[in-house]
C-alpha cells in the first residue's frame, strides 16, 4: 500500500506549531491544537474581517501592500491629516501630513509614500500640494501642475502617476507623472472623470470607474491613454490594488454603497463571488489582485478587510466525517 513518505518522499511531521512557509500539499500535525492541517490553495477569492482603524474616516488614501501598508488623511475632522500604519494585523498611528487634506491621491510603500492634491473644507480649496513619507514623517515637495482633488493614483513615490479628479473638465482628464521631485504633464484621460480608482505603476497603469457612474477602462503606456473594457458594475468612489495586468476593483457606489469585486487580467473585468463585508464608497486600497486590503470609507467606517485571491495558499484543518 501506497504511504505518504512514499508518495512525498517525507514523514508526516508533528509540530508544536504550524509552519511557517508550508508548500502546496504538505501535511503536518499540530501537536498543540491536537489537529491535523494541510496546505491547499484558495478556489475562489475572499474577504476576511481585520482589525480597525485608530480613526474611523472616508475619502481616505492608502498606498503599500497587505502586510505593510499606510493610510492617511480623509474625513471627518481629526482624520483630516491623520497617518496610519497596518502590519498584517494591526493599525498604529504614525506622522500627521503638514496640509490636512481629503480626496487626495496616494501611491507607493510604506516605508516610501507619496500624497498629493485633495481638498481642504476649511477654509475651502483644492489643492496641488505634494508630500513625501518615510515610514515616520511626512515633508513638503513641489506642486502639482493641476490642482485636483478624487483622482486616481498609481505608481512610486519617485514615479507616480495622477489622473483625472475634480473640480472641473480640465482636471477631469488630466494626467501628469512625479519623478520623485517634479510634476510634468502627460496625455490627457480619453474619457474626463472624477472619483475613479488606479493601479499599477507610471509606465503601466490602469484607470477604472468614476463619476459620472461609469464602468469605462483605460491602460497607460506611458505616454497615452488606450481604452478597454469595462467593469461589469459602474460605479464611482471605488478603490484599486495590483498591476495593469492582474488589478483589483472593490467597494464604490452605484446611488447605494457597494462590495462588488472585480478582477482585471490585461483585457477584461470578471465579477467574483467574494464581495466585501462592509459595503461601503470613498475607501483606500492596497497590496495586489492575490492580496489586497481595504479600509476606511463612507459612511465614516474603521472596517479593515483582507482579500485572499483565488489560488492563494491557505492553511486548512483536516477534518473526518
Amino acid at each position: 500500500m501506497a504511504t505518504y513518505k512514499g508518495i512525498k518522499g517525507f514523514s508526516i511531521q508533528n509540530l508544536s506549531a504550524d509552519p511557517s512557509n508550508p508548500i502546496e500539499g504538505e501535511v503536518w500535525y499540530n501537536s498543540t491544537l491536537g489537529v491535523w492541517k494541510v496546505e491547499d490553495a484558495t478556489t475562489a477569492g475572499a474577504w476576511a474581517t481585520a482589525n480597525n482603524m485608530n480613526t474611523a474616516r472616508f475619502y481616505i488614501a492608502g498606498a503599500g501592500t497587505q502586510t505593510a501598508a499606510v493610510g492617511f488623511g480623509g474625513d471627518p475632522g481629526p482624520a483630516i491629516s491623520a497617518t496610519e500604519e497596518y502590519d498584517g494585523t494591526s493599525w498604529a498611528n504614525s506622522g500627521s501630513l503638514n496640509t490636512g487634506r481629503r480626496t487626495l491621491g496616494g501611491c507607493g510603500i510604506q516605508t516610501a509614500a507619496l500624497a498629493f492634491g485633495g481638498y481642504r473644507p476649511t477654509p475651502a480649496a483644492y489643492l496641488n500640494v505634494t508630500e513625501e513619507y518615510n515610514g515616520a514623517t511626512w515633508s513638503p515637495s513641489n506642486n502639482m501642475n493641476t490642482t485636483r482633488a478624487e483622482m486616481g493614483s498609481a505608481g512610486t513615490q519617485t514615479a507616480a502617476l495622477s489622473f483625472g479628479g475634480a473640480p472641473g473638465p480640465t482636471s477631469a482628464s488630466a494626467t501628469e507623472e512625479y519623478d520623485g521631485n517634479s510634476w510634468t504633464s502627460s496625455n490627457n484621460l480619453i474619457t474626463g472623470r472624477t472619483a475613479l480608482a488606479g493601479a499599477g505603476t507610471q509606465t503601466a497603469a490602469l484607470a477604472f470607474g468614476g463619476s459620472p457612474t461609469t464602468g469605462a477602462t483605460e491602460e497607460y503606456d506611458g505616454n497615452s491613454w488606450t481604452s478597454s473594457n469595462s467593469l461589469n458594475t459602474a460605479r464611482s468612489y471605488l478603490a484599486g490594488a495590483g498591476i495593469q495586468t492582474a488589478a483589483l476593483a472593490f467597494g464604490g457606489t452605484t446611488g447605494s454603497n457597494t462590495g462588488a469585486t472585480e478582477e482585471y487580467d490585461g483585457i477584461s473585468w470578471s465579477t467574483s463571488p467574494g464581495s466585501l463585508n462592509t459595503p461601503r464608497e470613498s475607501l483606500a486600497g492596497a497590496g495586489t489582485q492575490t492580496a489586497a486590503l481595504a479600509f476606511g470609507g463612507f459612511p465614516n467606517i474603521n472596517a479593515t478587510e483582507e482579500w485572499l485571491g483565488a489560488g492563494s495558499p491557505q492553511t486548512k484543518t483536516i477534518t473526518a466525517s
